[in-house]
């Protein structure tokens, strides 16, 4: 049940004619610390770029945000940005009520842009639903995670080359996929995909091998143990051709190349599952967003 805790700050601004030949969609999110809760304290948005009000299915210190676009998908032109900061001792969890669609493009591209900032013992969840590319999309996305030292972060992106339910390959267009992880300006994780239309790397061994889902999912500072846990646990979730798990210093991954993006979605939902509690000391409580 949802637990009332105090207002917060809505403010809305209509996008200006004549700034963009596409939907600008621009939305800045603040949480702060009151008492025990997690707040969200500052919501600013404009153009079609919004949030639904916060749960607290956990109680108040976590706080669970479903972000929104109306429009349902975007076209060469539309640029969204969204922007997120966590104060200190803050907890949200920020998801997505469904899949996000990019349209065939005549030329343009769409932009996305994720500045998700969490300050010294703050932790953010960032686990938004797929990214669909129809084939001919052209696509420029990049999530950036600005870490306080001290913050900790788990989270994932799927992205569907096409669509596969219906035989639709991605044979034209681009999508340009960024993943970062920071810390006080030094990289931890970056991660940056280029995927042309019907070129060899979509087909070839070496690259997608013929799968149109690609996915990325990190924990951060995860203890050692749970990597040998999730290797154990996830073969039994889903086909070993179709993931990986690797630890680097700071970052244990699991990657996802393989043909279902609800596939893709399942074992990322497992694998957090199993992390939350070990990363971020609290049992797992999906959104129920996710089972609507």
């Amino acid at each position: 049940m949802t637990q009332p805790l105090p207002a917060e700050r809505a403010d809305a601004e209509p996008a200006a004619a004549g700034e963009t030949d596409g939907w600008l969609g621009e939305l800045s999110l603040g949480f702060e610390r009151r008492g025990a809760a997690t707040v969200l304290a500052h919501r600013r948005h404009r153009g079609p770029l919004t949030v639904q009000r916060p749960f607290y299915p956990e109680g108040p210190a976590v706080c669970q945000v479903t972000l929104l676009h109306p429009p349902g998908g975007v076209v060469g032109g539309d640029c969204l940005h969204l922007t997120a900061t966590l104060a200190p001792g803050t907890q949200a969890l920020i998801t997505t009520p469904a899949a996000a669609k990019v349209y065939r493009s005549a030329g343009p591209t769409a932009e996305q842009r994720q500045d998700l900032q969490i300050a010294a013992g703050a932790a953010l969840e960032w686990l938004p639903q797929e990214t669909i590319l129809y084939s001919g999309a052209r696509l420029r996305s990049c999530t950036r995670v600005a870490l306080a030292p001290g913050a900790g972060f788990l989270g994932w992106e799927i992205a569907c080359l096409g669509r596969p339910h219906c035989a639709e390959r991605f044979e034209t267009g681009a999508g340009l996929i960024a993943l970062e992880l920071w810390e006080a300006d030094a990289p931890l994780f970056i991660e940056r995909g280029r995927y042309a239309g019907g070129e060899n790397l979509l087909a070839a061994p070496w690259g997608l091998a013929g799968q149109p889902v690609v996915g990325t999912w990190l924990a951060l500072d995860a203890p050692a143990e749970l990597t040998d846990r999730l290797r154990a646990a996830l073969a039994q979730a889903a086909d070993p051709a179709h993931w990986g798990v690797s630890r680097l210093p700071r970052v244990l991954v699991l990657r996802y190349r393989g043909p279902s993006a609800a596939e893709a979605r399942a074992l990322f939902v497992h694998a957090w599952t199993l992390a939350r509690p070990a990363v971020l000391g609290r049992a797992a409580h999906p959104p129920r967003i996710w089972a609507t």
